[in-house]
């Protein structure tokens, strides 16, 4: 099981070792990560989880609370679609190896139509969020064995149902301003992606056959391919 609060003292840490920061996506617990197999002997490897947002907090202020949890220096930044958006404002707080985003996007100028809209009208806002709160509620309504199943995955992996933070952290993807990509990013994105689809992206590793939740369904390329990118 994975120990998402405790952060080993750096005195404890080979100083050879690349210490590397996973961030999982809006309302996902680190579970996402469970699959990924990384070289011990090589890599520090640390879980950072979902705090709730203050009222009205900015997506920097959140930024530098999460920031706070990061103690080796120096460290490679991952994260999963809104994670991938908060790992890049981390890094604007703190001095990083480089930041690897992975379902997600690296500029506004990425956001899909759909979301640039939602920010000039603020539909976003109307949107029925308290409904994840309820995932049996949900699933009552889930057609097939395939949704039931998905359902399953769903109580699984989003762990984070507060309504309010999943209106701000909606809020915060519609509205983040990043005109041009950080140095030193590295995009992962799937070609099924609904979310952010790549037709709206550039400079990126594309894997065939990758929808939004491809780094739980996609974990053996990961394994294969994120060891040399980690340390590329």
């Amino acid at each position: 099981m994975l120990d998402v609060n405790f952060i080993p003292d750096d005195s404890l840490m080979s100083s050879e070792k690349i210490p590397v920061y996973f961030m999982p996506g809006m309302a996902a617990n680190p579970k996402i990560f469970e699959n990924i197999q990384l070289d011990a002997a090589v890599f520090d490897i640390h879980y950072l989880s979902w705090e709730l947002p203050h009222k009205n907090e900015s997506l920097q202020s959140y930024a530098s609370r999460i920031a706070q949890r990061i103690r080796c220096k120096s460290p490679v930044l991952v994260g999963v679609s809104f994670g991938g958006i908060l790992v890049q404002e981390i890094a604007k707080i703190i001095a990083v190896r480089k930041i690897i985003v992975i379902s997600s996007v690296k500029s506004t100028r990425e956001l899909p139509k759909r979301m640039l809209f939602a920010k000039h009208t603020n539909i976003h806002k109307l949107l029925p969020t308290q409904l994840v709160t309820n995932m049996e509620l949900v699933a009552k309504f889930a057609l097939g064995d395939f949704m039931q199943k998905r359902i399953h995955l769903y109580e699984k992996y989003l762990s984070v149902r507060d309504p309010y933070y999943i209106d701000w952290s909606i809020d915060q993807i519609v509205n983040w301003e990043q005109a041009e990509a950080m140095p030193n990013t590295i995009h992962i994105q799937g070609e099924l992606d609904n979310v952010f689809p790549v037709n709206y992206i550039k400079d990126y590793i594309s894997i065939p056959r990758g929808t939004h939740s491809m780094i739980i369904f996609k974990y053996k390329w990961f394994n294969e391919n994120l060891p040399d990118i980690l340390k590329d």
